[in-house]
Formats: C-alpha cells, structure tokens, sequence
C-alpha cells in the first residue's frame, strides 16, 4: 500500500514524531466530541434546557485562541516537544475536572478551561511534525494528521455507541460523567512524548543560531509585523471551522432528537461519517501535492453542497449514514490540506504560533454557530435541525471556496530553513 509506504520511508524519529502529535490532536478531539454526544444526558443532569447545555461547546470553542496564543508563545520560547507535553496533560486534567462539575456553572468554567488547553494542541504538534517531517509527501502527511481529529470523534462516537446505552450510573456517577473519566486518559500520552518524541530539527536550528532568545515576550507584536497573512488566515479558518463544527456538532443531536435514532445508532452513523473522513482528509491532502493546495481546497468544498439532501434529509439509518460519509469526505478532504497549507503560508518566526493562534481565532469567531443554528430550529422549523444545518452547508462552503481560491499558496515551501 503506498500510504504504509511513505510511512515506513521515515526515519524512527519521524515516525515517532509524527505518531506523537497525530495521537495528541486525536485524544485531544476525543475528548471535545464526547461533549457532543451527551449533551442530552448532560442537560438532564444539570436540570436544564438543550440549548443551556449546549452553552459548553461556545466556551469550549470561544477559549481555544487563548491557549493557541498561550501554548504557541511558550513553544516558539521553549520548544515544541516540552510545550506540547504540558498541553496534553493539562486538556486531561480538564476533562476529569468536567466530569466531577457539581453544577452547569462549573462544568461551564471546566469547559472554558479545556477550551485553553484544546486550543493549544493543533498549533504546536502540526509545528513539531511538519518540522520534523521531509517536505516530500508533505500533503498526504498534513492529510493524515488533520485527520486526528476525525479519528477522535470517530473514538468518541464508538464509545458512546457501545458504552453509553449500558452505563446507567446513579447519584452523582452519571452515565456522561464515567465517559468524561475515561477522556482523563490521554494524559499518559506524555510519557511517550517524554521519552520517544525529539525536539524540532527548525527549532533546534532557531536555538542554534541564537534566534529563540531573542524573541520578546509578547508574541503578538510580532504577528502585528505580519498582519495581513495573519488577518488572511484567520478569515480563512473562521470558514472552514464554521464548515467543520456546522456539520458535526449538532449532528448527533439532529440523528437523536429529529431523527428518534438510539444512542447506539446514533454513535454508528457519526463512526461511519468520520470514517468518510479520514479518507477523505488523506485522499485530498495527497491530490494537493499533484494539483496544488488552493484548487483541491475548492474542489472538496464546492462538492459537499449535493451531499446535503442525503446527509440531513433521509430517512433511513442506512441513508443517514451514506449521507454522512460523502459529507464528512467532502469536509475534512478540505480540511486534511490545512496543516500543509497554514504551515507553508506561515514565516518560520511565528510558525508555531501564527496558524495555531489563527486557527482558534476562527473558532472564536464561529463558536457561536451551533447556537444560531438552534435558535433558529427553534423559532422556524419546529426545533428541527435540517434547514439550518443544509443552509450552513451551502453558505459556508461557497464561503471557503472563494476565500481558499483568492488566496496566497506556498506549497513545497522549506520548513527547516531558519529565518
């Protein structure tokens, strides 16, 4: 198989380099998605309304630019490899932290305080793999490590399949709470960072030539000096996290509450959906590499419009699902080409921090989206789902096409090259 191919051509640093990250934004997304699927049994708990509830993932969101900033400055200071380390284990405390909220208010404050922790994660690793990384087979790397994220949702909605239906807990134990304990897990994720994982080879030389020390402190100013990649890569992330999060975060509530489908199935069609995916993140991130980042970006996002009756207009778990795979191919095909794409746009300077900290200044300016969506099921549609989730599809993804297609391209740019 070609892809075990590129896999086995890296050397054993690399490889475990790059096993170390795409696990880190994996379990990270693990954790976020479980939050996804119990947002029913969570408004139970708390004895209050979906949308109260669904309040956590805007704080999980709107928090994230906080920790890109946070954990993007301490990486470009101190290295990515000890920064990412401390980013993992600080998302798991979190996620423990969530499960034994006593109140929404504080489950509220836990997920604003993973949200910081999230938010780091994306930035640094993608800096530390493609760092380590050869620039040949770079987009099927960013594809693959993009997909990480499908991956943890696709771990999430496996475990919430199987486990959920059969966890009934009681007192204070609930069902949604022992599934938070075990999103605690990934914190052992750094012991391997610790021991297997070295440091940037760009870093290293960064350090080298003595360019680390003199890095000032706010870190923002020097994102000023390059504003206008900056402000570009933010509009561009506020399209494309508006594309991701539309489609996936009320999803599962859509297939429980609009479409009577049990838990188990629930969990079935959403692992079939991210199993579309991940193929398509890394199929589209490998085409980028022969037809370039900006028209592949295009192509996978102009095609995710005609999957819109199938995905969230059947009636069928069968079609649900078949709905759901061409969707999320579409959706993260785009998305599997922006660890490449951000990384080869972004100066070596700030490479840590530029496309981490834009990214979840996107997610910021988007976190608000399951929100809107709900509201308006609720004052127009009956509190059905399926206008607002087909109408985010069909403006967001003329929205990232046009924003992509317009944009800079940089592909098979040198990451090692210290400025």
């Amino acid at each position: 198989m070609p892809f075990l191919g590129k896999f086995r051509a890296l050397t054993r640093v690399q490889r475990n380099t790059f096993s170390a990250c795409f696990l880190g934004w994996t379990l990270d997304a693990f954790d976020f998605f479980l939050l996804t699927f119990c947002l029913t049994a969570i408004a139970v708990t708390f004895h209050t309304g979906r949308k109260q509830a669904e309040e956590a993932i805007f704080w999980t969101l709107a928090m994230r630019p906080v920790g890109a900033f946070l954990f993007g400055s301490m990486a470009e200071k101190y290295g990515r490899r000890p920064t990412l380390i401390v980013n993992v284990i600080a998302f798991s405390a979190f996620e423990l932290a969530s499960a034994l909220a006593p109140t929404l208010s504080s489950f509220l404050v836990c997920r604003a305080l993973f949200g910081v922790a999230m938010g780091g994660v994306w930035g640094v690793g993608a800096a530390l793999a493609l760092e380590t990384l050869p620039t040949e087979g770079r987009g099927f790397f960013s594809g693959l490590l993009q997909e990480g994220y499908v991956c943890g949702n696709l771990l999430a909605a496996l475990l919430f399949a199987s486990l959920f239906p059969h966890l009934h807990g009681s007192g204070v134990l609930t069902n949604w709470r022992i599934l938070f304990m075990i999103g605690s897990l990934p914190a052992f994720l750094g012991f391997y960072l610790n021991y297997k994982v070295e440091e940037s080879p760009a870093w290293l030389a960064e350090r080298e030539a003595g360019l680390t020390q003199k890095k000032p402190r706010l870190t923002l100013s020097i994102l000023i000096s390059y504003l206008p990649i900056f402000l570009f890569v933010v509009l561009l992330m506020t399209a494309f996290t508006s594309f991701s999060h539309g489609t996936q975060d009320l999803y599962p509530t859509f297939l429980q509450h609009d479409m009577r489908r049990s838990a188990a199935h629930t969990g079935l069609i959403v692992a079939v959906a991210n199993i579309g995916a991940l193929l398509g993140g890394i199929c589209c991130g490998s085409i980028s590499e022969r037809f370039g980042r900006r028209r592949t970006i295009v192509f996978a996002a102009l095609l995710a419009i005609p999957m819109v009756p199938l995905w969230a207009w059947s009636h069928t778990a069968t079609m649900l699902a078949v709905g759901g795979f061409l969707m999320q191919f579409m959706v993260q095909g785009a998305w599997g080409i922006i660890p490449a794409h951000l990384n080869e746009l972004a100066p070596a300077p700030v490479r840590a921090i530029l496309p981490g900290f834009a990214y979840q200044l996107g997610n910021l300016l988007s976190s608000r989206n399951q929100i809107f969506q709900q509201v308006y099921a609720d004052r127009h549609n009956a509190g059905s789902l399926n206008v607002a989730l087909s109408a985010t599809v069909v403006v967001v993804a003329i929205t990232v096409a046009t924003v992509a297609g317009f944009g800079p391209e940089a592909k098979g740019a040198d990451l090692i090259d210290a400025e």
